[in-house]
């Protein structure tokens, strides 16, 4: 069986995605006989240009929990609305749960400074300048929804003006 790395492409339907782990766990349940191990896998699938898929997996073995994870991800695919610089048009904070995630566009070359599980995110969406704090829990699952959650809620120039009725000249 194939070696799974922390970070790998994959192509499938003649698109390529990137597929980060963000949170690989051992899990215990108790039994009669003692304890029976599996694994679970949180993984964050993306193609780098604006869409992003997280998902969520259980097994008894580590590659098929990473890939019951990954082909979940695929299913759940989202688009992300991002500048020409590969960073957030605006600031924006996402919740889930007690965990809160503050993301603010950053300027060309300063990178992508977050935690973990953000970091996983950005890279598989295609974020490279972005600024970001984890307030409140730091479960990496809830942080990881967070995450999607204000990304999905980001929204550019020409929807604030089509939402207001207005047009591009008349914001400007």
């Amino acid at each position: 069986m194939d070696k799974l790395k922390l970070n790998d492409v994959f192509d499938d339907s003649e698109t390529k995605y990137k597929e980060s782990i963000v949170n690989l766990s051992r899990v215990a349940k108790v039994v009669k006989g003692g304890r029976r191990f599996s694994f679970s896998a949180l993984v964050a699938v993306g193609d780098g240009g604006g869409n992003i898929g997280l998902g969520f997996g259980k097994a008894n073995e580590v590659s098929d929990a990473i890939s019951k994870a990954s082909s979940d991800a695929k299913k759940n695919m989202k688009s992300i609305k991002l500048t020409k610089n590969s960073t957030l048009p605006h600031e924006i904070i996402g919740k889930y749960k007690s965990s809160h995630v503050i993301m603010k566009p950053a300027v060309p070359g300063t990178g992508v400074i977050a935690g973990g599980a953000v970091r996983a995110i950005m890279d598989a969406v295609g974020v490279h300048n972005v600024l970001a704090k984890v307030v409140g829990s730091k479960n990496k699952i809830n942080v990881s929804k967070a995450t999607l959650d204000g990304l999905s809620k980001l929204s550019t120039v020409k929807d604030v003006a089509k939402r207001r009725n207005k047009s591009m000249q008349e914001i400007f």
